[in-house]
């Protein structure tokens, strides 16, 4: 990655140009794997930060590192045992890995803690293998019912 400056004048300082290369890799990356790469730098430092954790786990997921988002999600709820939304993610990484069983059970862990959005449950495609099961008919009911 190439940067220049132009020359700049302030109140009669003329600053020099200057032209210099980033050679380092991790500056060469992009998009998601930079952030995956900035967030699990933040992380080296800092292995219990919340919101960090979250972001990756996201990050893991859409670029398809189920594994990864999995072990992040689990290590989310060691540390917010009573979060709903963490075990509603923890749900998701179970059943794209099609470990369904897990799945449910983490969805109605996150159910029992207050989750309540069957608008997003219905139409997240990361539940889809759920789908498929009588349970989650069963769990759509009891949240409606709620």
């Amino acid at each position: 990655m190439k940067m220049e400056t132009k020359s700049r004048s302030f109140n009669s300082i003329t600053l020099p140009n200057y032209d210099f290369t980033l050679n380092a890799p991790e500056f060469k990356k992009e998009g998601e794997e930079f952030t995956i790469w900035f967030f699990e730098g933040i992380l080296e430092r800092n292995p219990n930060y919340i919101d960090c954790l979250m972001y990756l786990a996201n990050t893991y997921t859409a670029q398809g590192m189920y594994e990864k988002g999995l072990l992040t999600d689990q290590k989310l709820c060691r540390l917010k045992p009573e979060s709903p939304l963490v075990h509603y993610n923890l749900a998701c990484s179970y059943a794209l890995l099609k470990n369904i069983n897990a799945a449910f059970e983490a969805l109605k862990r996150a159910i029992m803690l207050g989750y309540k959005d069957i608008y997003h449950l219905e139409r997240d495609e990361d539940l889809a293998h759920l789908r498929e099961d009588v349970r989650y008919q069963k769990l759509i009911e009891k949240l409606k019912f709620s």
